[in-house]
């Protein structure tokens, strides 16, 4: 039983000696809760955006990385599809920060409703569009290894493995990428259940117990 759980015991309670807890009370608890919850939001997806890019720090990884960008023949579909992730995550984030703003202002119970199911529908678009953008990507590069024989050179730094062709490798590489895309992209699903899912049933339920007072 959370905090907000006992403070509604204690204010349904009749004939007790603990003072009743008025309906102002009960709110700013859900207030506060609720802009926890927000700002957790906000947190985790500016995390979620740095942490991997702090990979490219790693010579390695960024040198493999721009061969795959480039390859040796300008990849350049998949450069631009990057750039253009990194302005719509840039987009979401910013939407978190204004939720998070709006929500943090105590008001009254009836914005705090819509501002919670403002939250509830940004985090559903955020989830959608970055799980359909990692297997998106995955299928960009699916595509760019099976339609581009120079992409080779960027996975087979010495000679092509005995008994393949360049055809049956460059196959072999894109069917690879659409199952790890699949993984990948199962895996980061569940991540954002948990997380974000975790954090978007305490909103909801926050909107349920408004809803409740409100009537």
């Amino acid at each position: 039983m959370d905090e907000l759980d006992i403070l509604k015991k204690d204010w349904q309670k009749k004939g007790e000696e603990l003072p009743k807890l008025s309906y102002n009370d009960i709110y700013k608890m859900i207030w506060k809760k609720s802009s926890s919850s927000v700002k957790w939001i906000f947190i985790i997806s500016i995390l979620e955006f740095l942490l991997p890019n702090l990979l490219f720090l790693i010579p390695s990884v960024r040198t493999h990385q721009l061969e795959i960008y480039y390859g040796n023949n300008s990849n350049y579909l998949l450069m631009w599809f990057t750039i253009f992730q990194y302005f719509v995550i840039f987009y979401f984030i910013f939407q978190f920060y204004k939720r998070y703003k709006e929500i943090s202002v105590l008001d009254d119970a009836k914005t705090l409703m819509k501002n919670i199911l403002r939250t509830r529908k940004t985090v559903k678009h955020y989830v959608i569009f970055s799980l359909s953008m990692i297997f998106l990507t995955t299928l960009l590069m699916a595509a760019s290894v099976y339609f581009n024989p120079d992409m080779l050179s960027v996975f087979y730094k010495a000679e092509i493995p005995d008994g393949y062709t360049e055809a049956e490798l460059r196959t072999i590489l894109a069917i690879g990428f659409v199952i790890v895309g699949i993984i990948i992209t199962s895996l980061i699903g569940l991540i954002y259940f948990l997380l974000y899912g975790l954090l978007i049933r305490k909103l909801n339920r926050n909107y349920r117990e408004l809803k409740r007072m409100e009537i």
